[in-house]
């Protein structure tokens, strides 16, 4: 697991220049990230935003803290894309931009955008790349709960687990 501080950058990996990836300390705009998805092509942008919540499972979370080995999920980011692409050859942007650090209820961790002529496919687009960020992603958060308790899990083990994290 790596903490080191990361910028929200363009990565040079990106399979298409147009697609965009960050992991970064600093909060996530939403309208940041639905710019950087829009095209005069596009019919749609469909954005997923994951936030933090206040309980998991019944027990209640005060807040998470998010790490990554940053390199490798930089790549999974552009391998999703390329992946998007060759399921839906009309997407023409695809953003993710996942935060790392402690973060509080109600913040933003993920956000990916998937810029598209027609709805269907940037829906179904978007649900794949969030879904595959979290099995392939080596992110990995640490939930904090009120009652003083913490525990680290791969984003990737909560959906194995039932979906809840």
């Amino acid at each position: 697991m790596n903490s080191g501080v990361r910028m929200s950058v363009a990565s040079p990996m990106a399979q298409d220049t147009r697609d965009r990836f960050s992991i970064t300390l600093a909060p996530l705009s939403l309208a940041e990230v639905y710019a950087l998805a829009e095209d005069p092509a596009n019919g749609a942008v469909v954005v997923m935003s994951g936030t933090v919540r206040n309980q998991t499972d019944g027990k209640s979370v005060v807040a998470l803290e998010y790490q990554a080995y940053e390199p490798m999920a930089m790549q999974v980011f552009a391998s999703i894309a390329a992946d998007i692409r060759k399921s839906w050859p009309d997407v023409n942007r695809v953003v993710i931009h996942h935060r790392i650090s402690r973060l509080q209820i109600g913040e933003i961790s993920v956000l990916v955008a998937v810029g598209c002529p027609h709805r269907s496919e940037a829906f179904a687009a978007c649900k794949y790349a969030i879904d595959t960020l979290k099995h392939n992603a080596p992110i990995w958060k640490k939930e904090h709960w009120a009652d003083g308790s913490s525990s680290w899990v791969s984003i990737g083990a909560c959906e194995q687990v039932g979906g809840n994290c």
